[in-house]
């Protein structure tokens, strides 16, 4: 069937996709962290002035910008993407590579800004075509909580206009560049972070009668914080706890006075995400009291889960099987990782999609977060024109 907008949106895209892949290098070699990106939204700034989008900022380093189609509509759609970098020394020998040495955009945020930069390119070449408005939300400090998308939200990113649904994507390297992934309904987990110091008496190894020992306290508490996850929650909803710091300054004959434990607690559901939370507290402080011990057991609350609203995904999973065909459209599981977007899902009509990014011909296959991520630039032709196809049709146009 002849599509005109598929047809000149994919041109479009074709024609800046080197341009594209310029601003990304540029953004891989030059990351900054969460709530520190001062040149990335400089750069972005810049960028809109090109185009003559007309911005404003907001949460510090975000920046949001406007683009209204020239057809007479009130209908409003946001578009985002995250701008912040991790703390990671970047292991690629590429001619981009981080000059921010021990900072690296693992995540794949570069390729987010670059390519919102490159649909707003493609959506200003068809302001005669469209109508309605555009919000591009470059947001700051995905990584780090609070999240920006919640600081933005706080400021007043979803008002004055308020969209009806708010659309993103990430980089998804288990995907093969060409391809996206998507879910409807509850997709990502949300995410809270735990800090425990567990006091008690140190001293001599081979005496531990006179001691109260820590570590042991720790030992037993980890063990028995499991048995929440596997006997307190309901199994048809996915829970995860996990404890990937422990700091006990002893020796193999120094019993420590303190350990000092960092984990993770996820879940899909609000409601057992609050017991959850007075359960391992409860629990915790029992064990080190029954024990002669005592614990500071603080939970810093995170992000929500991410839920796509239905129709929208709907809409938005028969749109993109127009544009890259049906084969290119794949069914995503539950994914326990957290996203920031998540607020937005709590707080309008979102969808989050994935864009693959992985090529195993080329060797790019290593997961976001580690220090050898980096993607196939073929993504970028794909993930600037299927946004402005998304918005447009979501528009009604």
């Amino acid at each position: 069937m002849n599509n005109p907008l598929k047809d000149k949106t994919r041109a479009l895209a074709a024609q800046i996709h080197e341009e594209v892949t310029q601003k990304r290098r540029h953004l891989h070699s030059h990351p900054e962290l969460s709530f520190e990106e001062y040149n990335t939204s400089l750069f972005v700034k810049n960028e809109l002035k090109k185009l003559n989008i007309p911005f404003t900022e907001m949460a510090g380093t975000g920046v949001v910008g406007i683009i209204k189609g020239d057809k007479n509509s009130d209908k409003v759609i946001a578009l985002r993407a995250d701008m912040d970098a991790l703390p990671i020394f970047e292991a690629n020998q590429v001619e981009y590579k981080s000059k921010n040495e021990g900072v690296m955009h693992a995540c794949g945020h570069d390729v987010h800004t670059s390519s919102l930069l490159g649909t707003a390119k493609i959506l200003s070449e068809l302001k005669p075509e469209f109508g309605g408005t555009v919000k591009l939300i470059f947001q700051p400090g995905e990584e780090r909580l609070p999240g920006g998308a919640n600081l933005m939200i706080q400021e007043g990113v979803l008002d004055n206009p308020k969209p009806t649904a708010v659309m993103g994507q990430h980089v998804m390297p288990l995907i093969e560049a060409g391809k996206i992934g998507i879910r409807s309904g509850k997709y990502m987990a949300s995410t809270d972070e735990i800090y425990v110091t567990i006091k008690g008496k140190g001293g001599h190894g081979a005496q531990p009668q006179q001691n109260i020992d820590p570590v042991v306290i720790m030992a037993q508490m980890i063990t028995a914080l499991q048995t929440i996850i596997s006997r307190s929650s309901d199994p048809r909803s996915p829970s995860v706890l996990s404890f990937g710091k422990v700091i006990a300054q002893g020796a193999t004959n120094v019993i420590p006075n303190e350990v000092y434990l960092e984990g993770t607690f996820r879940t899909l559901n609000e409601k057992w995400r609050a017991e959850a939370h007075l359960k391992m507290k409860k629990l915790a402080e029992n064990i080190a009291e029954g024990m002669g011990g005592s614990v500071d057991f603080r939970i810093e609350k995170g992000y929500p889960f991410l839920v796509n609203e239905e129709k929208l995904t709907a809409r938005t999973k028969e749109a993109a099987i127009e544009y890259l065909g049906e084969e290119n459209v794949l069914d995503l599981d539950i994914w326990m990782a957290a996203e920031d977007f998540a607020y937005f899902s709590q707080a309008s009509d979102a969808c989050f999609y994935r864009l693959g990014t992985r090529n195993e011909t080329k060797g790019i296959t290593s997961s976001v977060h580690t220090p050898t991520f980096d993607i196939d630039e073929k993504a970028l032709g794909l993930s600037t024109g299927l946004m402005a196809y998304l918005a447009l049709k979501e528009l009604g146009n």
